[in-house]
C-alpha cells in the first residue's frame, strides 16, 4: 500500500493498512471458500481457519506498530488492557463468506477511553473500503491494487419523518434471523420498506441510501466501526433500549434520532406483555 493514499491521521492510517493487509488474506480464502470447514461456536454461528488467520493478520500489523496497546478480536480474544484498545473482526460475515457471496468484511476500530475514535470496513472482494475516523468525517474508497483510491465524503439522508416511508435493512438477512430474534424484527418488519443490501446496511445508511439498519445479535467488534462510520456521516447509533456503544444484540444505526426512537419503539412491542 502507498501511505500516500491514506488520510493523514496515523491510527486512521494503521488501521486502514492493518485491515487491507488482512482483506488481502481474506480473498486468498475466500477464492475457495465453499471448502473451509465451518466449526460451530457456541452462539450458534461459524468459524473457519479464514476467520482466524485474517484477524491474526490484522492483530500482527497493529502490534508491530502500537505494542503497548489492548486488543479484543472476535476469534483471538483480549490482549493486554489500557485506554486505548484495538477491536478487531478479521471476517464479518462469515455465513455468506462460505457460502461464496461477496458482502462479507473485515472490521477494524479503535477505542481509546470506550470511545470509538477510528473505524474501518474493508469489503475485500467488492474492493471498497469505508472509514472514519472521529471529528473528521467518513468516506468510502476504491482499493486498487491494494491502495485507497477516490475517496468520497458520507452525509446520511434527510431524515424520513415516520416510519411510514423509512426505507430499512435488517442483518443479517430476514431469512437468517436466528429464532431468538424473530418476534423481535418481525413487527418492525410490518411497517417499513425492507431493502436489500449489497453491503452493510450502516453503510448505507452512512451513504445516504437507507433510512435505517437493524442488526440483531451483535457484538462490539461488529459495531465498533460502524457505529463511528455512521455517526461521522451524521447519522445516529445505539442499542434496541437506547444504551449508547458498547452494544451486545440488537443494534439500530438511523439516519437520525427519531427515526431511531421509532423503531426502537416497534421494536420494544416484543419485550411486552402478552406478546412472546
Amino acid at each position: 500500500m502507498d501511505v500516500r493514499d491514506l488520510p493523514g491521521d496515523l491510527d486512521l492510517d494503521l488501521a486502514l493498512a492493518a485491515a487491507l493487509s488482512g482483506a488481502e488474506l481474506g480473498l486468498r480464502y475466500f477464492a475457495h471458500a465453499r471448502e473451509l470447514a465451518r466449526d460451530p461456536k457456541l452462539d450458534g454461528s461459524v468459524v473457519t481457519e479464514a476467520d482466524l488467520a485474517v484477524e491474526e493478520r490484522v492483530r500482527a500489523v497493529l502490534l508491530a506498530a502500537r505494542p503497548d496497546d489492548a486488543f479484543l478480536g472476535e476469534e483471538t480474544g483480549v490482549l493486554g488492557a489500557g485506554h486505548r484498545r484495538w477491536v478487531l473482526d478479521g471476517i464479518d460475515g462469515t455465513l455468506v463468506f462460505v457460502e461464496g457471496d461477496d458482502r462479507w468484511q473485515t472490521l477494524v476500530a479503535l477505542e481509546e477511553g470506550g470511545e470509538v475514535t477510528v473505524g474501518v470496513a474493508v469489503l475485500p472482494a467488492q474492493g471498497q473500503v469505508w472509514y472514519a475516523a472521529r471529528g473528521r468525517g467518513a468516506y468510502v474508497a476504491d482499493v486498487v491494487d491494494g491502495r485507497v483510491t477516490g475517496a468520497r465524503r458520507l452525509r446520511v439522508g434527510a431524515p424520513p419523518g415516520s416510519l411510514g416511508p423509512v426505507r430499512a435493512a435488517v442483518l443479517p438477512p430476514l431469512a437468517m434471523v436466528p429464532a431468538r430474534y424473530r418476534a423481535e424484527v418481525e413487527p418492525l418488519v410490518e411497517v417499513v420498506e425492507v431493502a436489500e443490501w449489497r453491503v452493510h446496511g450502516a453503510l448505507l445508511v452512512a451513504a445516504g441510501e437507507l433510512d435505517l439498519a437493524v442488526q440483531v445479535g451483535g457484538k462490539v467488534w461488529d459495531y465498533a466501526p460502524l457505529s463511528l462510520i455512521v455517526t461521522e456521516a451524521g447519522g445516529v447509533f445505539g442499542g434496541d433500549r437506547g444504551q449508547p456503544h458498547p452494544v451486545t444484540g440488537t443494534g439500530l444505526f438511523a439516519v437520525d434520532e427519531a427515526t431511531a426512537e421509532a423503531a426502537r419503539g416497534v421494536l420494544g412491542k416484543s419485550r411486552r406483555p402478552g406478546n412472546v
